[in-house]
């Protein structure tokens, strides 16, 4: 499944394009800017989970908990409370989790 500025999703109050969505939270200032790599890498996390068959709900959220534990991965690594090796375990088994392998 591509996902575009035009793909529905279900919002709270029914059908919503992501483009409507992304109006909606510019709108009230709840949107916010984030890196291209960061983008890119929720995106494909994003897209690998709807084309598994999960929804657009839980495949955003499964791509945000991965953002979000990756940054904290690499964050703890720059401030030297991590080794390498850790860092890349981390790395490893979010993979995993998010891939359903052990």
């Amino acid at each position: 499944m591509k996902i575009t500025l035009d793909t529905e999703f279900s919002g709270a109050l029914g059908q919503v394009t992501l483009r409507e969505a992304v109006r909606q939270l510019k709108a009230r200032e709840l949107d916010c800017t984030i890196s291209r790599e960061t983008l890119d890498g929720k995106v494909s996390v994003f897209v690998e989970c709807v084309e598994r068959g999960f929804t657009p709900l839980r495949s955003e959220i499964m791509a945000a908990y991965y953002v979000a534990e990756n940054d904290a991965a690499q964050e703890a690594f720059a401030a030297g409370l991590i080794t390498e090796g850790e860092l890349r375990q981390r790395q490893l088994d979010l993979a995993r989790i998010l891939t359903g392998t052990a």
